[in-house]
């Protein structure tokens, strides 16, 4: 058994890597949701407002990894599901306050829309990674300042096939199109695919032995907010994300394979 789950992946990430993370989650009053809770205290996240709900258990998932490092994922989404935007409209003030608001789809997509939308009002960036894959509405999408799909996400979102770099840019195109300002498109070993201020960017990933991709998409967004909430370029930000991404698939596990700020300054990006 392993921690995980998407936003606590990502939190852990985003943590590790040197930012001040606050997480709002919700988990069960069992071994999991302790468990859960004392690991983000040691990552020095902030879990003041990490609910317990009395009904449901912690959320969970089955994982297979193949011999290419490839997962499949089964999950129970537990308490995850009963996340509310009322639960959340008490830590109004922790998103609007936030630099970055960084959100997955393991929760209600009407609790992200609030999220999103409150963000939005104050001019607080939202990262959107749409994952799980599913469709989405107009009315999240327009409230969302960076996206970050992987391949079947990005085709899922735009009915585009993305297979190469020529297909993820019409698909960037087209999620640019319905409002969203920032469009970065995941292509595993091939690095990421960036759309900012109406230009093409092909950030390439370091070439590493991947013996398990799990929760390397959770990595990849945690530091792209800790990189962005630092001051970096979207280009720069890009990389370091890609950077922390290609050292976690090198390790097995979920959160367990986050890196450390200190992993990627001795490979050299610290100032990029």
């Amino acid at each position: 058994m392993n921690a995980g789950g998407k936003g606590a992946n990502q939190a852990v990430a985003a943590a590790r890597l040197g930012g001040n993370v606050s997480f709002i989650a919700k988990v069960g009053k069992d071994i999991f949701g302790k468990q859960a809770v004392q690991l983000f205290r040691g990552e020095g996240i902030d879990v003041s407002s990490v609910m317990k709900d009395k009904q449901l258990p912690s959320g969970v998932a089955l994982i297979t990894v193949d011999d290419k490092g490839e997962n499949s994922i089964v999950v129970a989404s537990g308490s995850n599901a009963a996340l509310t935007a009322k639960n959340i409209r008490k830590y109004k003030p922790k998103i609007e306050s936030a630099s970055i608001v960084l959100m997955q789809l393991e929760t209600p997509v009407e609790t992200v829309t609030y999220a999103a939308t409150l963000a939005f009002q104050k001019n607080v960036k939202v990262i959107l990674n749409p994952a799980p894959a599913r469709e989405l509405p107009d009315e999240l999408l327009k409230h969302i300042s960076i996206i970050t799909p992987n391949e079947k996400e990005a085709e899922m979102l735009t009915n585009i096939s993305v297979h190469d770099v020529s297909s993820a840019e019409q698909a960037a195109a087209k999620l640019n199109e319905k409002g969203i300002e920032t469009v970065i498109i995941t292509l595993g070993p091939k690095g990421a695919l960036l759309y900012h201020q109406g230009n093409f960017t092909l950030i390439d990933a370091p070439q590493v032995n991947a013996i398990d991709t799990t929760a390397a998409g959770d990595v990849f967004n945690g530091a792209l907010a800790v990189a962005l909430s630092d001051g970096r370029s979207m280009e720069g930000a890009v990389l370091f994300a890609c950077r922390a991404a290609s050292i976690s698939v090198t390790r097995l596990g979920a959160q367990a394979s986050a890196p450390y700020r200190q992993e990627l300054e001795q490979n050299s990006i610290a100032n990029i």
